[in-house]
This record gives structure tokens, sequence and C-alpha cells, in this order.
């Protein structure tokens, strides 16, 4: 069977899906780790340090760690920094939609945006650049923890969190993919 076998009025509409991996933007990394389950329970690692630095990242000086809770039908997005780097993660038992867009002029990757799933039984750290902005909403009706590692200090007296809007993709940017 081939596409001269579908009916004429569906031929056009076909379309094969596509497996290849996305382009990346520069820098942006995702990285597995192990997930271990049991009857009792689950246990993943989310950092080895070695004299402060996050050992699968090189030279990712951790500063502080943090959580902030994805609420569903909420988009929280887009945000950068200038001055700190940052790693998600998330339990393998939520659903986060992340977008990322390149900001950084002179990127090899300038303007490259990105769409990828946390969580969704994968163990899965995400190394943010300085420079690329990020956002996520909730997949599922229930919130989303993101623990997120940052290579600097957070300081309310001079904020390193430059805002975009939300939709700068556009609105689309943030829908569930129809097939």
């Amino acid at each position: 069977m081939d596409k001269d076998d579908i009916s004429s009025n569906l031929r056009d509409q076909l379309k094969r899906q596509d497996y290849k991996p996305s382009q990346v933007i520069d820098g942006v990394r995702l990285i597995d780790f192990e997930f271990h389950s049991d009857d009792g329970g689950d246990f993943y690692e989310i950092a080895r340090l070695t004299n402060g630095l996050i050992t699968s990242l090189g030279s990712f000086e951790l500063k502080q760690i943090n959580r902030s809770r994805f609420n569903p039908g909420l988009i929280k997005a887009f945000h950068l920094h200038f001055k700190q780097d940052e790693v998600w993660t998330i339990h393998p038992s939520e659903k986060l939609l992340v977008g990322l867009l390149d900001a950084r002029k002179d990127s090899k990757t300038e303007g490259l945006q990105m769409r990828l799933v946390m969580g969704a039984g994968k163990c899965t750290m995400l190394y943010i650049p300085r420079g690329v902005a990020h956002g996520g909403m909730a997949l599922d009706q229930k919130p989303v923890d993101v623990i997120y590692l940052m290579s600097e200090n957070f300081s309310q007296s001079d904020p390193d969190e430059w805002r975009l809007p939300w939709d700068i993709l556009g609105n689309d940017f943030w829908e569930i993919q129809k097939e």
C-alpha cells in the first residue's frame, strides 16, 4: 500500500510524522538522569557537587536553589537573565510545556525558538544559559513544581529578571498541537 491507495480527497492532507530531533538553541542542554521507584515511593538525584560546581554541567557554580509552582492553565513566560544561568527539573509524574527563545544578539541560534515537554515519565534537567528567554505551562490539570538551580543569588533590590510578553512567539505557541 502507498499514498495512491488512499482516497483522493484525503491524499493531499497526508503528512508524515517527523521524529527527527528539533534544532537546539546553542548552549541549551537536556541531561537525562536516573529515577528510582519502588513500592515505597521514589527517588532521583538532582545534582552532585564538587567544589561548588555541578559535576554534570562542568562550570556551573550553584549559588541558589528555588521552587516555582506552575498552576494549571497559567502561562509563566517569558523572562531572561543577563547574569545567571538556570537548571530546571521536575518530577517525572508531572508534565510541563517549556518554551525557549534565543534572545542573544550574534548567537549562532539567535531567534531560534524551542518547545519541549519536561517530565512525562522522564527524569531530565534543562540547562538554560543567560540570554535565553524561558517560560512554561502545566499540561495536566494539576500544579507542576519546578525545582531550579541558579548560578547567581537573587537580589530583590537589583533583580536579574527581565520580562518579555507571554505571547512574543504568538499566542498559538502555547496551544496544544493538534495532529
